[in-house]
């Protein structure tokens, strides 16, 4: 696909850029690129589409309210489905927005099925597509997610990284360095201007009811929710039990998503997770996590960005799942990959209860710049002169 370069008199003419987001994860990222927008207005007009895939509008207000997100300029209100209906759904209501607005190109962020959805019709219209978090692979084709990068990757115009193996990645895909920017983790863009406002444990529990105290560092922070752990009742009855033989040790925070919640109450496995050593929340929002995550001593969970956030934080994570996307993570970060094994969870647990676990150090770009990079490459690449 040939990119789209601009001269002359047309140069100074400001463009149009659409900026999808579809679920929680997407909103970190594309935060900090919508302010770095705002400084090359002069170039490039921001026209920020929500396919509605998140479907809580309460969650969706918090987190652009947190996060400092703008209105959507255009909601398509999607809402669940399965993946083929949802992917549909959202094709068939983003055309209309690309024929309305005539961008010089489309920017997706991560692996959701709004990012694969809205590329495919961005490409079939001739329409350049951007990438954000271009590269990262599991090497598990049974995670939805992962098919959602592969193909994403393949159609896009240009691929922006937030770690230098992703350039591998994409090499053995047959895609060149042509295509390929390093630009940073834009989602530690997020984490880093936000650190000094998340809020404090305590007045999280509070906001959700809990009368129960928690000492900071003294308490671990649970999240679950891939299909691949909730879906299958003997595997969900593995991790609840030992999250109970965990809370034993600690106290345990469990905001739950809902599926979870319905999942783990059709299994009749409530009783696992006693009240006084679980403190089980609704979903909760961005600066509410954020202080959950840097106030904890591990964090458990089968969640992407919070390896990556955890590893920022510099707090021990151990990932309840048999693979990453995210090695880095591991190879330079704090975070751990047990699986499902409860004997493996436990002598983690164990581990990080007797030495501290690991400390890790930042990875290479992930400075809280990572949105300057990445306007600074729109513009070289579509800009030109600029």
């Amino acid at each position: 696909m040939q990119s789209m370069m601009m001269s002359g008199d047309n140069a100074l003419q400001t463009k149009t850029l659409v900026c999808v987001v579809g679920a929680r994860p997407n909103f970190m990222k594309m935060a900090p690129i919508m302010r770095q927008l705002q400084t090359v207005k002069h170039l490039i007009k921001p026209y920020l589409v929500h396919t509605g895939q998140h479907y809580d509008q309460a969650m969706k207000d918090t987190f652009f309210r947190q996060l400092g997100i703008p209105e959507p300029d255009k909601d398509l209100g999607v809402g669940s489905g399965s993946h083929a209906v949802q992917t549909a759904n959202i094709m068939l209501r983003f055309e209309s927005v690309l024929d309305e607005v005539k961008p010089f190109a489309v920017l997706v962020v991560g692996d959701v099925n709004s990012t694969i959805a809205c590329g495919l019709v961005a490409v079939k219209k001739q329409i350049p597509l951007i990438h954000v978090e271009a590269g990262l692979r599991s090497y598990d084709r049974e995670m939805p997610e992962e098919i959602n990068r592969i193909l994403t990757d393949q159609i896009a115009d240009l691929l922006l990284t937030t770690e230098r193996a992703a350039s591998d990645n994409l090499h053995k895909e047959g895609i060149g360095d042509d295509r390929i920017g390093f630009t940073g983790n834009v989602m530690i863009d997020s984490l880093l201007n936000n650190c000094k406002q998340a809020e404090a444990v305590s007045d999280t529990l509070q906001k959700y009811g809990c009368k129960r105290t928690v000492d900071e560092k003294n308490y671990a922070l649970l999240t679950l929710h891939r299909p691949s752990n909730v879906d299958d009742v003997d595997t969900l009855t593995r991790l609840v039990r030992v999250i109970g033989d965990v809370a034993k040790k600690l106290p345990v925070i469990f905001p739950v998503h809902p599926r979870t919640q319905q999942k783990i109450t059709q299994a009749g496995l409530l009783g696992e997770l006693p009240d006084d050593r679980v403190i089980m929340l609704p979903p909760v929002g961005y600066l509410e996590m954020l202080g959950l995550m840097q106030s904890a001593k591990l964090v458990l969970t089968d969640s992407g960005g919070l390896q990556e956030e955890t590893t920022a934080l510099g707090v021990p994570c151990i990932t309840l799942r048999e693979n990453t996307e995210r090695p880095i993570t591991v190879t330079e970060g704090t975070n751990t990959i047990v699986g499902t094994d409860p004997a493996k969870i436990a002598q983690c647990v164990a581990d990080v209860l007797s030495t501290g676990g690991k400390t890790g150090r930042i990875p290479e770009y992930w400075d809280g710049r990572a949105a300057e990079r990445i306007v600074a490459e729109i513009v070289r690449r579509y800009f030109s002169g600029h």
